[in-house]
């Protein structure tokens, strides 16, 4: 393999660098979309309630980003190689669940962050298996896997709070640096290690490559069974660590954590151009979807808007999200 012909892989689907050319207006704003809709958005909150452009709010909103940010994320991965993670938010819920339950046990809170962690990785690992080398099908076997961990979380907590009291495991959710808030320091984090490996590293590039074209990315040798296998256990690591963020920030685990995030993890990097065939996305997209995602959620519980309707707008939104892949694809395929 070389490193040449792979970054042309993954070019050829538009997948890290931009056609050569001036690009005209209208795809340029078309490319950037969800960056206009989250100004709008904006606006629309703090019509709603001038409350919305307040600092307190501004860390809301940013706190708010980070769990969210590290599910959408990891399902961005599983997109780019043409698959999905539906198991995200079980995964988010079982390693809290294990976490708290060390805690309990007597373990340090560095082991418990650990034990999260690692149950994300474990399951990523388990999820890439069946569907890179045993041929399952990730949107099936993924909802399967997220059902059963559901399930065991509830097994867990026997339908109550594990209240966590660590301050070394909580201290990512509570502390502060100057009045600011600690915890949307690991999505800044994030956002700076996927941007270097997915742009600057051969794995990185493979990611796009197998998305965008397994076949060819095989025969430019590529290990496209170990990419995509890697590519589930990193949405794994990240859902894992959304498990430590999320029970941190609450103090505590329950049944329901998280079940609220799976329509809008899967939305925000859809909406940030994350195509669902795989091979083409951007970091800033989907970074932009997490924040439009987010800002849309606040804007809502400022207005005291029903859950109901809550619920009806986070399933238009990705009724909105198909919608804006499915015409990229087709003005991809006309350029």
């Amino acid at each position: 393999m070389t490193e040449s012909l792979t970054q042309q892989i993954a070019v050829g689907k538009g997948a890290t660098e931009p056609a050569k050319g001036s690009p005209k207006l209208g795809q340029m704003l078309f490319d950037n979309i969800v960056w206009l809709l989250l100004v709008l958005f904006a606006v629309v909150g703090y019509l709603l309630n001038p409350f919305f452009f307040s600092v307190a709010n501004f860390q809301n909103i940013l706190v708010q980003a980070t769990t969210l940010g590290f599910l959408a994320v990891g399902v961005a991965f599983t997109l780019l190689i043409g698959e999905i993670d539906l198991s995200i938010v079980g995964v988010l819920g079982f390693s809290g669940a294990l976490a708290a339950l060390a805690l309990n046990a007597g373990a340090p809170a560095v082991i418990a962050i650990l034990v999260a962690i690692l149950t994300g990785v474990v399951i990523g690992l388990i999820n890439g298996l069946c569907v890179a080398v045993l041929g399952m099908n990730s949107l099936i076997t993924t909802l399967a896997v997220g059902l059963t961990l559901t399930g065991a979380v509830l097994a867990l907590t026997r339908g109550t709070t594990i209240t966590i009291t660590d301050p070394g495991y909580t201290f990512i959710g509570s502390g502060q640096i100057g009045g600011w808030p600690i915890m949307p320091l690991a999505i800044i984090l994030l956002f700076v290690v996927i941007s270097v490996v997915l742009r600057r590293t051969r794995w990185g590039r493979s990611i796009f490559a197998t998305g965008g074209n397994r076949r060819a990315a095989f025969a430019a040798g590529i290990p496209t069974t170990k990419v995509r296998v890697s590519a589930f256990m990193v949405s794994g690591l990240l859902a894992g660590t959304a498990g430590w963020l999320a029970t941190a920030y609450l103090s505590g685990v329950n049944s329901t954590i998280g079940s609220e995030m799976m329509m809008y993890a899967i939305a925000a990097p859809v909406i940030g151009g994350v195509s669902l065939k795989g091979g083409i996305g951007r970091v800033s997209g989907i970074l932009g979807g997490i924040l439009l995602i987010t800002v849309v959620q606040v804007a809502m519980q400022l207005s005291s808007i029903s859950a109901y309707y809550i619920s009806m707008i986070g399933g238009a939104m990705i009724l909105i999200a198909v919608l804006l892949d499915v015409v990229r694809v087709r003005a991809s395929s006309r350029a």
